[in-house]
Parts: structure tokens; sequence; C-alpha cells
């Protein structure tokens, strides 16, 4: 379908290949280029579409944002040109993060603006709550684990987003990943400058968020990166609950959200969330380093660290895993790098709970040492060897990943047949997967940092962005794998079989590659195809 943008067109869909709407007589095809399939949604400043890219090889999918203002006069003509100008300005900014949409293109056109962005295919936090219920505890905490480093790394380029809620992120269908969109309503600088009533009145017709979901303070057009966190809180009000703040009550003596009688989670994460929904900024978390460090993540240290080494990075590098080229820490806020460093340090000292332990309850996780976490003694000394995890099955692996286990570091998986699994992001440091077959397997963004791959059936597997530092894959079949942006450097690739795979930006040197085996349709990391 080939869907008309004219927004008094009567009849706006038509055939694919009509060059003219049959409605209104409108040009489809959009700067000559874009061609909109479908609406998305509808705003109070604009609308949102699907496309294809007619321009490009394959058509890629995208996104075009129509900012439409509801009145032509000279005033809102000029404050809708220079919020599009500082969303597009803001989008350029902060693009480069993985969980964050790229900015294609923008311009303007008959007196209407136009940004594209980068399409995310996956389902709203709302979508998800809608279709599966609310979230448990563990969930909740598992999604702060991983969005609070996006939020600190926007913050950290003096960006408000000002619009956090569930319907504005995305759990993208590549990788499971949470991606944050629609900043539409940004504030892309912290002001103490005092706005005039007229602007006043025109921002808060069109981008003061969303209320609710919004604090006071930005509600008066006083937005501070602590609004960013309140909004937030309210976002794991409505997972844990399913109910939008509209539909609770507010305590008139002091504004407050009335929302304890909803959520059935432990005292200590109550604390943490009344704080983040405190009325007065001055008693909210400051940041979300701030909020990362008051939270009890404990049982969850696994993929609270795996979200902290989320780090921005340029995508056509994007190593990300702290090689030799990302410090480990690189692009990361110096608090987040200390939390993230303290939470390894802590790994490090603990015994290694038993892998079902983890899942006993949705809300209540055993920690290393308490009754049912671990076998044999607890409270071992600084030099221990850590206790190694006993070895799971390929059904209690896929198990613990779907219950969002990402570390299995040190685990035993010889010979398992794990073929076409998802497992990207898992971390898989230093362990046992010799002559396993993970065909067809997506493991984008896994850490295979010192396991042994030895024999391993890795064909046609998605290995982008895999860490396989000091990897064995000694005769391991690499066949047709996509390999673009992993990082081998000093990984055993004799008798690896490379013939098909694609090394695109692969960190890789031309002596480790003469060990394996490839042929012309390999390519090579500067992206050519051919022998080495």
């Amino acid at each position: 379908m080939s869907y008309c943008l004219n927004p008094a067109c009567p009849n706006p869909e038509n055939l694919t290949n009509t060059e003219f709407c049959q409605a209104c007589g409108s040009k489809l095809l959009l700067r000559d280029r874009y061609q909109v399939i479908q609406s998305l949604g509808q705003g109070g400043f604009g609308s949102t579409y699907l496309a294809t890219d007619q321009s490009l090889p394959g058509t890629p999918s995208c996104v075009i944002k129509q900012l439409r203002p509801t009145s032509t006069a000279s005033n809102v003509m000029q404050m809708a040109r220079d919020l599009f100008r500082r969303e597009a300005k803001t989008l350029g900014k902060i693009g480069n993060h993985p969980q964050v949409p790229r900015l294609l293109d923008y311009f303007e056109e008959n007196q209407e603006f136009y940004l594209v962005q980068e399409y995310i295919s996956g389902f709203t936090l709302q979508q998800e709550v809608k279709a599966n219920g609310p979230f448990t505890e563990a969930g909740v905490k598992q999604f702060l684990s991983e969005i609070l480093p996006v939020l600190q790394y926007i913050h950290s380029q003096q960006v408000i987003h000002r619009d956090i809620k569930p319907a504005n992120i995305i759990r993208r269908n590549q990788d499971a990943k949470l991606v944050m969109i629609d900043f539409g309503a940004v504030k892309d600088q912290v002001s103490q400058t005092a706005t005039s009533a007229s602007e006043q009145t025109a921002l808060t017709a069109y981008a003061i968020g969303t209320p609710g979901y919004a604090p006071p303070e930005q509600m008066a057009m006083r937005p501070v990166y602590a609004s960013d966190i309140y909004a937030l809180g309210v976002t794991c009000i409505y997972l844990l609950s399913g109910r939008a703040p509209k539909d609770m009550d507010y305590d008139p003596a002091t504004g407050e959200l009335l929302w304890q009688k909803y959520v059935h989670v432990s005292d200590h994460f109550i604390e943490v969330l009344k704080k983040s929904l405190e009325v007065s900024v001055r008693h909210r978390y400051q940041s979300a380093a701030d909020m990362l460090r008051a939270l009890d993540l404990e049982p969850y240290m696994d993929s609270l660290a795996k979200g902290l080494t989320s780090q921005p990075t340029n995508r056509n590098q994007g190593y990300g895993r702290g090689g030799p080229d990302t410090g480990g820490g690189a692009g990361l806020p110096s608090s987040m790098a200390r939390v993230a460093m303290g939470i390894r340090a802590r790994q490090n000292r603990s015994d290694s709970a038993s892998p079902t332990s983890e899942f006993t309850s949705g809300r209540t996780m055993g920690r290393p040492g308490q009754t049912g976490g671990t076998k044999g003694k607890t409270g071992s000394s600084a030099g221990d060897r850590p206790k190694v995890p006993a070895k799971l099955d390929a059904n209690g692996l896929q198990i613990a990943y779907n219950r969002g286990k990402r570390d299995f570091s040190l685990h035993d998986f010889t010979q398992l047949s794990l073929q076409r699994y998802n497992l990207s992001g898992a971390n898989f440091n230093q362990a046992k997967l010799d002559k396993v077959n993970l065909q067809g397997a997506n493991l984008f963004s896994a850490d295979f940092g010192k396991a042994s791959l030895s024999g391993a059936n890795l064909r046609d597997a998605n290995l982008g962005k895999a860490y396989m530092s000091y990897a064995n894959l000694q005769g391991a079949d690499l066949r047709g794998a996509d390999l673009t942006n992993a990082y081998l450097a000093n990984a055993n690739l004799r008798g690896a079989n490379l013939c098909g795979a694609n090394l695109t930006g692969a960190k890789v040197t031309d002596e480790q590659l003469s060990l394996a085996k490839t042929n012309w349709a390999t390519v090579k990391p500067a992206g050519k195809r051919g022998l080495f």
C-alpha cells in the first residue's frame, strides 16, 4: 500500500505502485524517495508513518515523523521550525547510542516538517503489558538495569527526554534490547533563564510531555534531569500494576500519586520507587547513577553489569565489551563506570549461585550465601576459587535465558544442541562450548571471552558485535556466520572455517586469519570479498 500524507485527503490509502493519490491527486513518493506504507500514530503536533526508502538497495524500512503545526500563524510556524530543528539536532547528537534510533534525514516541504529515523522493529512496553500482563519485581529491576544506563548517557549529552513512558520504550526484535524513542519533547540544554509567558503557552501546547508521567516542575516548564527520573518511576508503576497514572488517585494535599496499593514488591523496592516519585525535585534522585546505587540489585548483578557495559559507541565499531580498544568502560560517565566496577568486584568475591535458585520466585531471589542459594560453605575468602556452576542442559539454558538470566560464564555446554537459539547479549566468558551446535543461533553482542569453542558448529550464526577475545575457535565451523564488528583479538582461529563469513569491521589480524580457512566469499574486515 502507498499512503497519502495530505492531511485533507479523504481516502489516503492507495495501491502500492500508484504515483499520485487517487483521492486527492497528491504526489505519493515523498521527496522522490520515501514511499509511505501506513500510519503508526498521531499526536498533538503531527503524525508518524512507516515508510520504505526507495533510493537504497533493498528498500529498507524507516520511520517518518511529520510535524504539522495546527496553525500557520508566523509565530507558531517559527516555534514549530525551532522545535523541529531542535529534535533533529538532538537526534543527530545522541543517535550513535545503540539504544537510540539514528536520524537518517530531515527536511521541510510545503510548510510541513519531516524527520526520517531508523525503524525499530518490536513491541513497546505498553503493548507488552497489555498482551502479557504486569511485570514482576524481578522484571522491572531487569528493565531498570538496562534503561538507566541509556538515560545516563542521554543526560551526559545535556539532553532531557521529557516524555519517558511505556509507549516510548521498544523491545527490539533483533536482540531484545530496550530502545528509547520519541525525542520530540526534548530539552537540549539546562538553563536558568526565565521563559516568557507567550513561550510557555506555546510550548505547553506542543512539547511538555505526557500528563501523569511529567512531574510538576516539568509541567511548569522548568524541567531538570531528575524530571526524567520521575517519569521513569511512573513507568515502573505502570509495568508493575498495568495501570496508567490517569487511573490512579492523587493526594490532594501533596500532589503525590497514590500507587502503593496497586503493587506488591519488597519494602526496599517501594522505598526506591517512592524516592523516584518525590514531588519535590530536591528529595528525588538527581541522576540515573544515584538510582542505580540505591537499587538492591544484588540478585540481578549479571544483568545489571551487562546493562552498564552497554555503552554508547560508534556503530561502525561498536565492540563495547571492554577489549583493548575500549578499556572496559569507555564512553560511560565515571560514576556509572564506578558502579559497574563495584558490581564486577563483588561478583568476583561471591560464590556462584546454583543455576536454578535465581528463578525460584518472580519476586524473591536468593543471594549467594543465603539458604538455598548455593551448596556448600558460604563466605569464602577472596583467595578461594569460585565454584564451577552445575551443567545446564539445552532446555535449562533456554528457560534461564527466557527468565532474564544472562550470565553463563564458567558453565559447561559441551556438545549441546542449541541450533537457532536466541542467546543475544549472553555472557559465556570462560565457558566450555566444545563441539556445541549453535548453527543459525542469534548470538548478537554475546561475550565469549576466553571461552572454549573448539569444533563448535557456528554456521550461519549471528555473531555481530560478539566479544571473542582469547576464545579458542580451533576447528570451529563459521561458514556464513555474521561476524560484523566482532572483537576477535588474540582468538585462536587455527583451522576455523570462515568461508562465506562476514568479517566487516571485525577486530582481527591478518596473522590470525592466515591460520583459518577462507574463500572468495569471505568478507574481509575492510568490507571487501576475497582471499586473505
